[in-house]
């Protein structure tokens, strides 16, 4: 099964309510669609969502490096080369971390469909059906209080609380949310870099000394700063995790070398696809170290790669933060991976399991080879 084209296409759907957090707020998944297609019929599909302000990548500057750096090395690979496909991809050009994977995620897509089995299945095994927390946006204090009572009627036993933009009023949300719901969900906190390190052991010193017991606390400090992470870590009970100060496997190695964290949170658009972020997992295996699998703000087309991944890597990624498709008012991807509530349940379709897209805008001068 031969690559013979890379096809582009843009998909949009309005959020339930605005995802808000420390860094940016959105109301809208919008994902670039990249379609592969072969000499045999099979078409692969993977997407990206456009994040600057974390990735770099924007869905203009991955249409030009695919377009033009690395369709070109692509067309006429053998899908049955895995390996030899991601190499290609993640050598050809450096960052662009997002265009990669969207790639990596229709060449895994295709490589499914070739051997005829499901991803999960391909990739070592596992359970077809996963549980998702869901996120919780910074607001005021009784917004966030209700979105987190909606969450709780609807099933989600794990809630990840965006915080990051007051200090003494993200003590506060937190205090009140604890109160209200640590009953009926675990609770987790991203703060998006919206700390300094200081900042943070006070918080969450204060917050322990109150005998709140937070699940995790996400990336506290800038992406950059593992020295404050490692101060954060050393000071404080509560599990810290890395986020965007862990995009690549040499990253990780650094902060689980250095002690500074506790978890990895492996994300596909950050890692540049599905072939790095199994090395992640493994890495961490290593360093015994936990992992949660999440994901930026995609729909269910590239966050079904990472569901397919927690499956196979179950043993090493035993966190799932994987509610992107469930925070938009409808899912357009028809087959694959089924997100409801706080469950996820893997089709036995083979590759992602896709079958319909609704919705899909094609670009018409995207085409490559044109």
């Amino acid at each position: 099964m031969k690559i013979t084209a890379i096809r582009f296409a843009k998909l949009k759907v309005p959020l339930v309510t605005p995802f808000k957090t420390a860094l940016r707020e959105v109301s809208f998944i919008e994902d670039l669609v990249v379609l592969i297609d072969t000499d045999k019929g099979q078409v692969g599909y993977g997407a990206a969502a456009s994040t600057p302000i974390i990735t770099g990548d924007t869905h203009q500057g991955m249409i030009s490096i695919i377009k033009y750096f690395l369709a070109p090395k692509l067309i006429g690979l053998e899908i049955e080369n895995l390996n030899h496909i991601c190499h290609v991809i993640q050598s050809t050009v450096v960052a662009n971390s997002s265009a990669k994977a969207a790639l990596e995620l229709a060449v895994y897509d295709l490589w499914g469909k070739l051997y005829q089995a499901p991803l999960y299945k391909l990739l070592g095994g596992g359970s077809s059906t996963l549980r998702t927390d869901i996120t919780i946006s910074v607001d005021g204090i009784d917004k966030m209080l209700a979105d987190c009572d909606t969450a709780v009627k609807q099933g989600f036993d794990v809630l990840k609380v965006k915080i990051g933009n007051d200090l003494q009023q993200d003590i506060e949300r937190v205090k009140a949310i604890y109160s209200g719901f640590s009953k009926y969900a675990k609770i987790r906190l991203d703060v998006n870099q919206g700390w300094n390190a200081k900042q943070a052991v006070f918080a969450l010193q204060k917050l322990e000394s109150e005998n709140i017991e937070l699940e995790l606390v996400e990336q506290p400090v800038k992406s950059d700063d593992f020295k404050g992470l490692k101060y954060i870590t050393e000071r404080v009970n509560t599990p810290i995790m890395a986020d965007e100060s862990a995009f690549s496997p040499k990253q990780v190695i650094q902060l689980l070398e250095q002690n500074a964290v506790d978890i990895i949170n492996i994300k596909v658009m950050k890692t540049g696809g599905l072939s790095r972020a199994i090395a992640i997992a493994d890495i961490t295996a290593q360093y015994q170290a936990q992992c949660m699998i999440g994901c930026m703000l995609e729909g269910s087309i590239a966050v079904a790669g990472a569901a397919h991944l927690a499956s196979a890597k179950a043993q090493q990624i035993t966190k799932i933060d994987l509610d992107g498709p469930a925070l938009g008012q409808f899912d357009p991807v028809q087959g694959g991976v089924e997100f409801k509530g706080p469950s996820i349940t893997l089709s036995s379709a083979p590759g992602l399991g896709i079958t319909q897209i609704d919705g899909l805008q094609h670009i018409d001068n995207g085409v490559w080879p044109a």
